[in-house]
């Protein structure tokens, strides 16, 4: 799922005990896979496509490809049918490849270094940042602070933050950054670095990145510098709390410049064609997201990191919505790293596998593909599959293909999304358990969708509680616009988001194939097949009877 989310460690069997309940192996070799939706299989399957040969799997990359390609074969061994570009299994998404290059930086008297002390993130501007005036542009949150454009126009604004938007978290604090007026601003500097989670710290100090093409003079939002306090401080001369905004800060010297190639990244479609002959040309669509977020800049110990972030999700739990652990609780946090050695060696790792995020979701389509490729009876509507790319940069894959699709788009009457199937246990969630299950978005834009889901899930062997919690109007997670359903929901196409929600492996090095519950997964996979199936075979299409949304206008929870 999409960029960002962000007690004391009461005893030592706690550590312990977390690490040792995962009874799976780090490698397990994949085994021949059946009709039948199980466990076996979606273990078979998750083990190759999280598995570190494939380097996170981040769009517009070589591993990129080879994990598309996994698709792609299965797909083909499976018996479905084509439908990317020219008679394939892929549809090409236009990228471009930035590489950023920095110069150390120095300023009163000290020097900061690149991939250390700061990091470069932009997905709009590709200007060199090279000696321009420094101006401070005071902290963020606080509504008395009025920048000009001519006090911004061409300069480097410093900012820091109010101590309740600190409070709030990264996410909190990097879209008040986005939101704050400096256009025509050579970049922006964000003091964000020394509380970032390692997942996170290692997306900022990426040297290189996929986007979309810049398309014109829209893109104007200048580079933001993710740095550390200390560097932040040296910038301005003294503590960002006293520092005058729209003050002219002390000297510095240091460049940042970018090249960008042309690059690309692939969808992967198919069908199971219906079984009748005039429903046959409506879709239901299965989808989930091939990529994830690659290889980080600097390899962390895996066991200790995981004890550290399962105790940051305990802490957390008894924080309000919206709301992080402040400095002093995230430093009462300790470790011990001597009793993790008595279980396993140490593990340096890099490697951002997304196991749950989205190889769970990648794998349960490709389940639900050869249960309805393999069916003796078809569906009457035929079933789409499509694993899009670049959902973690934005929904690029599910963007492109709602605006290019491969079938008529309005021939699809509904889309289900998988995204993060594989975990949901109480450890790993509030509430969590063998039946939790989260759905967004199933009576958004079809009341009747909705209801479906519902019956389809009281016919279950094990019925799902579900957790609408995510779903609600404003929830700042923000989880309806998050992943590619939204992209279909945007054109008036139904849409029902299948997750069991965020835990503390999310975006980490640590979210791997041993600690996915695959009865959980298989559960949720039967699901998903069995409400495309009553939707495929229904008397009529699926009723939208909510208002559709302006396709073009920003998502809104």
């Amino acid at each position: 799922m999409i960029f960002l989310r962000s007690a004391v460690l009461a005893a030592l069997a706690l550590v312990a005990g977390a690490i040792e309940a995962q009874q799976l192996p780090v490698k397990r070799p994949a085994k021949p896979t059946q009709p039948a939706i199980t466990a076996e299989d979606l273990m078979s399957r998750l083990y190759v496509y999280s598995d570190d040969s494939l380097q996170g799997r981040a769009s517009g990359t070589p591993s990129h490809d080879k994990a598309t390609d996994i698709i792609a074969a299965w797909s083909k061994q499976m018996g479905l049918t084509p439908m990317g570009d020219s008679g394939t299994f892929f549809q090409k998404v236009p990228l471009v490849k930035r590489t950023w290059m920095a110069s150390p930086v120095t300023a009163g008297g000290n020097t900061f270094t690149y991939q250390r002390d700061f990091g470069v993130f932009s997905q709009w501007n590709t200007k060199p940042v090279d000696g321009a005036d420094l101006v401070f542009g005071g902290l963020l949150g606080d509504t008395s602070v009025h920048l000009t454009a001519e006090q911004t126009k061409g300069k480097v604004v410093v900012f820091g933050f109010t101590p309740e938007v600190a409070a709030k978290g990264l996410q909190a604090q990097f879209m008040t950054a986005l939101s704050r007026p400096v256009m025509g601003a050579a970049a922006m500097v964000l003091p964000m670095l020394d509380d970032a989670p390692s997942g996170v710290r290692g997306f900022f100090m990426k040297s290189e990145s996929v986007t979309v093409p810049s398309t014109g003079p829209g893109m104007v939002m200048p580079v933001a510098i993710i740095v550390s306090n200390a560097m932040a401080q040296a910038l301005v001369g003294g503590p960002l709390a006293t520092a005058k905004w729209g003050s002219s800060t002390g000297a510095y010297t240091g460049k940042i410049s970018l090249s960008e190639a042309p690059t690309s990244a692939r969808n992967v479609v198919a069908a199971v064609e219906g079984s009748d002959s005039a429903l046959k040309r409506e879709y239901v669509a299965i989808g989930a997201h091939n990529d994830h977020n690659g290889v980080t800049a600097s390899a962390v110990d895996h066991d200790s990191l995981r004890a550290y972030n399962l105790e940051v999700e305990r802490l957390k739990r008894g924080l309000a919505d919206g709301t992080s652990p402040t400095p002093a609780q995230l430093a009462a946090i300790k470790v011990n790293v001597d009793s993790i050695r008595v279980i396993r060696r140490p593990r340096r790792d890099s490697i951002a596998n997304g196991a749950d995020d989205d190889g769970s979701g990648t794998v349960a389509v490709a389940e639900i593909a050869e249960a309805f490729a393999k069916a003796t009876v078809k569906p009457k509507r035929s079933i789409l599959f499509v694993w899009h790319m670049g959902e973690e940069i934005g929904l690029v894959g599910s963007d492109w293909y709602t605006r290019h699709p491969t079938v008529p788009l309005d021939s699809i009457v509904a889309q289900l999304n998988m995204d993060m199937v594989g975990r949901g246990a109480a450890a790993d969630i509030a509430g969590g358990g063998p039946a939790y299950l989260q759905l967004v978005g199933s009576r958004r834009l079809s009341t009747e969708l909705g209801d479906l889901v519902e019956r389809v899930n009281t016919a279950q062997k094990a019925p799902f509680m579900f957790d609408y919690t995510f779903d609600a109007a404003g929830h700042p997670e923000n989880i309806y616009c998050r992943s590619d359903h939204a992209s279909y929901a945007r054109f008036g196409i139904p849409v029902t988001f299948f997750t069991t929600g965020l835990h503390a492996d999310y975006h980490q090095v640590t979210d791997e194939a041993q600690y996915i519950d695959y009865p959980h997964m298989a559960a949720v996979s039967q699901l998903v097949h069995d409400v495309a199936l009553t939707v495929a075979n229904a008397d009529h299409r699926i009723v939208v009877d909510k208002a559709k949304p302006n396709p073009n206008a920003a998502c809104k929870q």
